[in-house]
């Protein structure tokens, strides 16, 4: 079992479930660390409250708005990641568009109009192969159980996150980026702007993947995952 622990960052309204099945796969290498990612509502707050519960040193693997907070991990705690792995996420801030999309659903929320994920939304989410399969159901269930309070302070905490991309040049451990070659949500460019940004990182498409690789193809997610832990 490799000595560096694992620690795993979800996404917006998701919870261990994104995560399941690759981290049952590598808890036979590692020793794997859930983060909770609910109870803040700022990046600051949730990264210095997941550094407060990991080991000492750790590999850090994010998805989407994990990976916002893997960046304020980075930038409060340097010197306890070892390694590095941003799935379906981006360094840059939201553009405008993007932006006026999350206020307003922020806005229907706090009106207490909040649908969680629907089936309608699942595209976003999902390839569309597999949106009628079990892990769309999985991926609607994972949002109720993460719920409206959590919600709020998640997309507070995402609106308000500072820029990251200028923190990608000074990243230098071993650097894994992965994207869903059908992303929506999260578009392959910006894992292609980061892939061209931090020196030496290495880049993963997962093909016929929307942006929930470790819940999509998951075998595929906990290979890739596997390589780089095993990176000297």
């Amino acid at each position: 079992m490799s000595s560096l622990p694992l620690l795993l960052l979800p996404g917006l309204l998701c919870d261990e479930r994104l995560w399941r099945d690759p981290a049952a796969a590598l808890a036979e290498v590692t020793d794997v660390h859930h983060a909770d990612l609910t109870r803040d509502d700022s990046v600051a707050g949730m990264a210095a409250r997941v550094l407060a519960a990991a080991p000492p040193v750790f590999a850090l693997a994010a998805l989407s708005m994990g990976g916002y907070v893997a960046f304020e991990i980075l930038r409060q705690a340097p010197q306890r990641v070892a390694k590095l792995a941003l799935l379906d996420t981006s360094a840059r801030l939201d553009p405008p568009k993007r932006l006026a999309v999350r206020r307003a659903g922020l806005a229907m929320a706090e009106a207490g109009r909040f649908a969680g994920v629907t089936r309608k939304l699942l595209p976003q989410l999902v390839h569309e192969s597999r949106v009628d399969e079990a892990v769309g159901a999985d991926v609607m269930a994972m949002a109720q159980r993460v719920g409206l309070a959590a919600f709020l302070r998640q997309q507070r905490a995402i609106i308000d996150r500072p820029d990251s991309e200028p923190l990608l040049p000074a990243i230098t451990v071993p650097t894994l980026l992965g994207v869903g070659e059908d992303d929506r949500m999260t578009l392959p460019e910006e894992t292609q702007l980061m892939h061209a940004r931090i020196p030496g990182a290495r880049l993963h498409v997962f093909a016929r993947c929307g942006h929930l690789p470790p819940m999509e193809v998951p075998q595929e997610t906990a290979a890739v995952l596997h390589d780089w832990l095993a990176v000297a």
